[in-house]
């Protein structure tokens, strides 16, 4: 317990100590109010946007908004600039509390002798401090706040964040704000390749930056610097012999330009809210570099055709990262001709790019073999009538021939038997960002083109199955996360895989098949031979022209790198010669010859199974299929059809004839298996293939009552037929064309129940029906009968 004497002696010796110090408290109030108040961030000033790639090397950077080079904000100052900066600026600022009272003294005594102000006696603190305040009037008052605020800052900030701001926000003359936008515009490298010369160079700028602009008062600019040298001699951070090197270095003489190695990717990060932040990409500059020389390189041929833009983008299989990224032509200056645009994010017609998808995933569910027959012959499905580029038909032709020839019929035909509304489901699962309409307004156009694909989702989708393929063949599973669109953000944290051993979107073995197919694409004339040179890897790619000739596709596969490239004009104006093979596969092959070669896919033997395989029709072998193969096919192919072409055939004892029970006993008969294609695919695949057997025909009295020996080319059943006019405005006539089994038969045409003459051989005749609704009824020698029924439009039906 208090004694209250005790308490009386207190309470008068408190008194007389505050009426003493009264002075004081108006100056430890303001002294708290520095200390105590809420700092928060120190700068406020726009920023640049900056783009590093890989290694930290600048790609480009976008100006502030305030028009000033001022990159964000450095951490760690580089060794050099910090040892040039502490000692022509303030030797002792890992000693003092941010203000350093000898040195504001020594500043007094020297402006009152020069009667000036030529030292300010401020630490690397106290600038920060004024840069914060925008460089207020000099007074004794304001060099009391910066004191006050500089050692506050040191209560908060480290002294290598201190310095980090100093280097980042100090002037070095003009629009350029900080060390980092300093080291690029007046030496074009890294802060952190300064040599002794550059740095102390910088390091006398924010000193005095408007009287020393490199450029102008050189003189004054290189005593300054060298003086500093011989204080970095003398204090022993370098030697003599690296202070008299460095002292014999030019001066900058202006300021160099920024790089500007990928503007496309700058500008797309800029609009994906990385404005303001320095970027550290997965880009290659190496890599960039090339992609840019070889874009420029093909740039007058492909303009002498007046194509204007083209772009390119490399992935690196594993990671999926980007390293290179060139959006357009490279231009400098204004665009003249759309190169500003960022093609790899455009949406584009797709041409035949997407035949590989679905050649996929068939094989992935199980409906085709790589090699299964796949019809080739004309076809009209209402109004679309898709045609061959060679407007050319095989009749029947191998899946994994149609693909690496890139034949629209076995493609549509294709897409008929997955649906196209499954298809449309499964681009978009797989990473196909633009198919925002419903799978009925793509229909089957959608594997020729139909649709509009970014190059960016379909480099990313090709990435996708590679890398499913390798990590698959590398641990027998799985990732999760294997499909999954491109990066060109640098991740601080590497990606961990996910492994299962659940199928991931598409089998390895399906992928794998895909690849090799695609791998027997034909390349460009200068690339035919590739498979003579030791030197060449295999590449499975595959190219595009879309309806027009408006947009060309190219993208290869390796198991280490995609490459994906686009040529045609922003405007949409399609060229002749504007092809996938002619404008975009030289581009893509050099771009290849740029990157290291990797070994070809292991086979994931794994997913696959030996089977028995028809060798005529490629499918799986029936019991009655002769000759067999024994292929490795995908495990899912064990429960695709077997081979639907093969049939027994009753002949004669010749063979010439075929019989049936009507004319002939069955023990007189010879039982073989037959390789039967449908009619019309028959009229084709005959005329390309010497080694099919046409059936013999029925021997005289043994024909059955049904049969399906013909059938029809042109027109289809249902057609609407336009007839135009000719140039005396009388209706044109139109060729109405047959396939029989036996060309040699006689063939009897009626329009509408009138006959109108025979054929033989070449079943074709040139008819001019009236405008409406018609019949077409055929009957051959044996009696076998083909009806269609067709409409014939003209100019004026006003339909």
């Amino acid at each position: 317990m208090i004694h209250s004497g005790s308490w009386k002696a207190f309470l008068k010796t408190s008194e007389r100590i505050i009426r003493k110090f009264r002075w004081a408290f108006p100056f430890i109030f303001l002294l708290l109010i520095i200390l105590y108040y809420p700092s928060g961030k120190f700068f406020h000033e726009p920023l640049s946007t900056v783009l590093l790639d890989k290694d930290g090397i600048l790609l480009g950077a976008k100006i502030a908004s305030d028009q000033q080079w001022r990159f964000p904000e450095r951490v760690k100052t580089p060794e050099k600039f910090k040892k040039a900066i502490l000692t022509y600026e303030d030797r002792y600022f890992y000693y003092h509390p941010g203000f350093n009272p000898i040195s504001i003294v020594r500043a007094i005594i020297q402006n009152i002798r020069k009667g000036k102000i030529v030292s300010g006696g401020s630490t690397i603190s106290m600038q920060v401090i004024r840069l914060v305040r925008k460089n207020e009037r000099r007074t004794i008052w304001e060099k009391l706040i910066e004191a006050f605020r500089a050692f506050k800052l040191e209560l908060t900030h480290s002294k290598e964040e201190i310095l980090g701001l100093y280097a980042s926000y100090a002037p070095f003359g003009g629009n350029t704000i900080g060390l980092d936008a300093a080291a690029w515009r007046y030496f074009g490298v890294l802060s952190e390749n300064l040599s002794w010369a550059e740095a102390a160079t910088l390091a006398v700028l924010p000193n005095s930056p408007a009287l020393i602009y490199p450029g102008k008062n050189q003189s004054k600019l290189l005593i300054k610097r060298n003086h500093l040298l011989d204080q970095l001699y003398h204090r022993k951070i370098i030697d003599l012999n690296t202070c008299t090197l460095a002292k014999a270095e030019i001066l900058p003489q202006k300021p160099f330009p920024l790089p500007q190695l990928a503007p496309h990717l700058l500008e797309r990060a800029v609009k994906e809210n990385q404005s303001g932040k320095r970027i550290m990409t997965t880009l290659n500059i190496r890599i960039q570099e090339k992609i840019n020389e070889i874009l420029l390189l093909h740039y007058p041929q492909l303009k002498a055709n007046e194509i204007e833009n083209a772009a390119a983008l490399v992935l690196e299989v594993n990671s999926g990262n980007v390293l290179a990224y060139a959006g357009n032509i490279p231009f400098e200056g204004e665009a003249e001709h759309g190169q500003d645009v960022d093609i790899i994010i455009s949406p584009r017609s797709t041409g035949s790019i997407l035949k590989p998808f679905l050649y996929t995933a068939m094989l992935n569910d199980g409906l085709i073999l790589p090699n299964s027959l796949v019809p080739d012959i004309p076809m009209q499905i209402g109004g679309f009538i898709p045609e061959n580029y060679n407007l050319e038909y095989d009749g029947a032709v191998p899946a994994q021939r149609a693909l690496s020839r890139s034949l629209n019929i076995p493609a549509v035909k294709m897409l008929q038997t997955y649906g196209y509304d499954q298809f449309c489901s499964l681009l978009r699962e797989i990473g196909m960002t633009t198919l925002t309409r419903p799978a009925d307004h793509y229909g089957l156009s959608l594997i020729l083109g139909g649709a509009e694909a970014k190059l960016w989702d379909l480099a990313g989708i090709y990435a996708s199955m590679a890398r499913t393929l390798n990590h698959y063949t590398e641990t027998g599973m799985y990732d999760k996360h294997d499909f999954h669109q491109p990066e060109f953000i640098k991740k601080e944290n590497e990606y961990q895989p996910e492994f299962t051993s659940h199928t991931s979107v598409f089998d390895a073995a399906s992928i794998f098949l895909a690849f090799t197919a695609m791998v027997e694409v034909a390349r460009p004339d200068e690339e035919q031979q590739w498979q003579q040179f030791s030197s060449s890897s295999k590449i499975a790619w595959k190219t595009g022209t879309s309806f027009g000739n408006r947009d060309a596709w190219s993208i290869g596969v390796t198991p280490g790198y995609i490459v994906a490239v686009w040529v045609g004009n922003a405007s949409g104006e399609g060229r002749p010669g504007l092809t996938g093979i002619g404008t975009a596969a030289p581009i893509l092959f050099d771009i290849f010859k740029t990157l290291p070669a990797t070994p070809w896919f292991k086979t994931p033997y794994n997913e696959m199974v030996p089977i028995a395989v028809c060798r005529q029709s490629g499918f799986r072998a029936s019991a009655i299929c002769e000759p067999v193969d024994t292929e490795w096919v995908q495990k899912k192919g064990l429960r695709s059809e077997p081979c639907p072409f093969h049939q027994i055939v009753h002949l004669d004892k010749t063979e010439s004839w075929q019989v049936t029970s009507n004319c002939i006993s069955p023990s007189e008969m010879v039982h073989k298996p037959w390789f039967v294609l449908p009619p019309v695919e028959e009229w084709y695949f005959r005329n390309k293939n010497p080694f099919y057997k046409v059936l013999p025909p029925f021997k005289s009295g043994c024909a059955p009552s049904e049969s399906h020996n013909m059938d029809m080319i042109y027109p289809h059943p249902n057609s609407r037929i336009y007839v135009p006019v000719d140039l005396g405005g009388k209706p044109g006539s139109t060729v109405f064309k047959i396939a029989h089994r036996h060309p040699e038969h006689l063939v009897y045409w009626h329009l509408d129940d009138r006959f109108i003459g025979t054929t033989i051989q070449s079943h074709q005749m040139a008819l001019s029906p009236s405008q409406g609704f018609h019949r077409l009824t055929l009957v051959d020698e044996d009696g076998e009968s083909l009806m269609i029924r067709f409409e014939i439009m003209t100019k004026d039906s006003g339909k």
